[in-house]
C-alpha cells in the first residue's frame, strides 16, 4: 500500500467515486462534490465494466464493452450536470471508464494515483441492505486492509441535509 501524497506540494486530495446506475450514487456525489467545495480537491468518477462469461465470443464482447462505455460517459456527463444544476460548477472532476473485477479495478486506480485519499459511497435506502459495493468494501474481507478511508452516505440525505453536513 502507497503512502497518500495529497497534501504534498504539486498534489491534490481526491476523492474516488464508484459510478454506476444506482440511486445512492447521486447522493455520494452531492456529499464528495460538498466536501470538495468546502476544503478542496477534485473528484475521481469511476465507472467499471465488469467481465461478462462469453471471452469466446470477441463480437459480443466488443458490443459490451462499447455499450458500457457509452453508458458511463452518459452517466458522466448527466452527474456533470446535477452538480452544476446545485452550484457544484467549479468542482473538478476526472473520468475513468475501466474493465476488470469491480473490487481489482478500484483498489488498483487507489494504488496508482497517490493522490486519491478517500472513496465515497451511498448507502441504498433498500432493506434488504447498503447494497453489494458497501456490503463488499465495508462488510467484507477488505474492510480491515482497503487502501484509502470509505464514507458511506446514507442515500436517503436531501442536498440540504447533505450541504450542512459536507
Amino acid at each position: 500500500m502507497k503512502p497518500r501524497r495529497s497534501f504534498e506540494d504539486g498534489h491534490q486530495r481526491k476523492f474516488l467515486l464508484i459510478i454506476d446506475e444506482a440511486p445512492e450514487v447521486e447522493t455520494a456525489v452531492f456529499f464528495a462534490a460538498s466536501r470538495v467545495a468546502h476544503s478542496g480537491g477534485s473528484l475521481v468518477l469511476l465507472y467499471v465494466i465488469e467481465p461478462q462469461d462469453y471471452q469466446h465470443w470477441m463480437g459480443v464482447r466488443q458490443i459490451h464493452i462499447d455499450e458500457e462505455t457509452n453508458k458511463a460517459k452518459a452517466l458522466f456527463r448527466l452527474h456533470r450536470r446535477k452538480l452544476n444544476q446545485v452550484g457544484f460548477e467549479n468542482v473538478t472532476n476526472e473520468e475513468f471508464i475501466k474493465e476488470g473485477p469491480k473490487v481489482d479495478v478500484i483498489t488498483e486506480l487507489i494504488d496508482q494515483d497517490e493522490d486519491i485519499a478517500l472513496i465515497v459511497l451511498g448507502a441504498s435506502t433498500d432493506p434488504k441492505g447498503p447494497g453489494p459495493l458497501v456490503s463488499t468494501l465495508v462488510g467484507g474481507k477488505m474492510a480491515g486492509a482497503f487502501p484509502v478511508p470509505i464514507t458511506v452516505v446514507p442515500g436517503g440525505l436531501s442536498l440540504e441535509h447533505i450541504k450542512a453536513l459536507a
